[in-house]
């Protein structure tokens, strides 16, 4: 297999907090070839979006990343600086943040962002940036977008918004585009024109996409690989289908079971008891332990390592399924 566009490596984030530090990444890694479609999922928490951002080295105040590697076409992102990183955050990877609304300056017109985009980016007159940012709008599908291009973020639906965040992410023709929860807070018809509109693009380009979300039946539509994050590390990854039809850690049958369906029996939905760990005071053994409905002796005592679980699948757990009798805990 070729070089990866963009390999993780041992990623670890952390943040300072009063409580101390905070562990949100913890030993991330995983790659993402040109052209392929790769989900992070998880619950809210889990250490999805903290992986976005580190990618970009965009963390927020007080976070930071404290080591790992993270290479983008066979160089260190960790390395780059001024110029180079510029055009890493164009030219190499686009981001769409998770609310598109607030993403977006509400004191300046969502054309003039666009060009605000194109005009760090690339070079050209006045006359040819707003071109080409009506270009851009025209692509992400934006009705009337000389029209549009005027209005301001709080004039435009969620939908329209997206759509914006979406033509200033591809301004520089990214090889990566991450979408981080790109569908969240629009409706149903709404989440799919934003999904065909993706899949589209990336036909277009070629590019690479990471989708952040937690939505399930989204990752299943829009994913060929699927890397499932629990307190900050993956805990099982594979192909999407595979994943999600047999899932062998006990946190992804949770998340696959609180699926709603039409196949369904009417009643209440299934959910994983508990809540995430502290990420100040994550346990030395197996983070899931208090939650899991399968846990051994063992598994209170030891931390799982990563293990095969299949053609490209590993999974972080010491139990196979279905286990049905497993050795209770003592």
């Amino acid at each position: 297999m070729s070089t990866p566009l963009l390999e993780v490596r041992d990623l670890c984030v952390e943040f300072a907090t009063p409580a101390g530090a905070l562990r949100a990444v913890d030993g991330v890694s995983f790659t993402l070839q040109a052209g392929e479609t790769l989900a992070l999922a998880g619950e809210s928490g889990c250490g999805k979006s903290a992986t976005a951002s580190a990618l970009l080295r965009l963390l927020p105040p007080g976070g930071r990343i404290i080591s790992g590697d993270i290479r983008f076409e066979g160089q260190s992102v960790l390395a780059l600086e001024g110029e180079a990183l510029r055009a890493f955050r164009g030219r190499g990877v686009g981001l769409v943040f998770q609310d598109p609304v607030g993403s977006l300056d509400p004191l300046m017109t969502v054309g003039a962002q666009v060009e605000e985009v194109l005009r760090l980016h690339r070079r050209g007159s006045r006359h040819q940036t707003r071109a080409a940012a009506l270009a851009l709008l025209a692509r992400v599908r934006m009705p009337d977008p000389a029209g549009q291009a005027r209005l301001y973020p709080h004039q435009l639906s969620g939908g329209m918004c997206q759509r914006v965040a979406l033509a200033m992410a591809l301004a520089c023709e990214p090889r990566i585009l991450v979408a981080d929860e790109p569908t969240t807070a629009l409706d149903v018809t709404i989440q799919a024109q934003i999904c065909a509109l993706l899949r589209e693009l990336q036909a277009q380009t070629g590019m690479a996409l990471l989708l952040v979300s937690h939505d399930l039946a989204l990752v299943a539509g829009m994913a060929a690989r699927l890397a499932v994050l629990y307190a900050g590390r993956i805990v099982e990854s594979g192909p999407t289908a595979a994943v999600l039809a047999s899932p062998r850690h006990p946190y992804t049958r949770g998340l696959v079971a609180a699926m709603p369906g039409l196949d369904r029996r009417p009643g209440r939905l299934a959910s994983i008891p508990g809540t995430l760990p502290d990420p100040t005071r994550l346990p030395s053994h197996c983070r899931f332990h208090a939650r899991c409905d399968v846990r051994i002796e063992r598994c209170g005592v030891e931390n799982p390592p990563s293990r095969d679980a299949g053609p490209d699948r590993s999974v972080r757990c010491f139990v196979d399924p279905p286990a049905a009798n497993p050795t209770p805990e003592v």
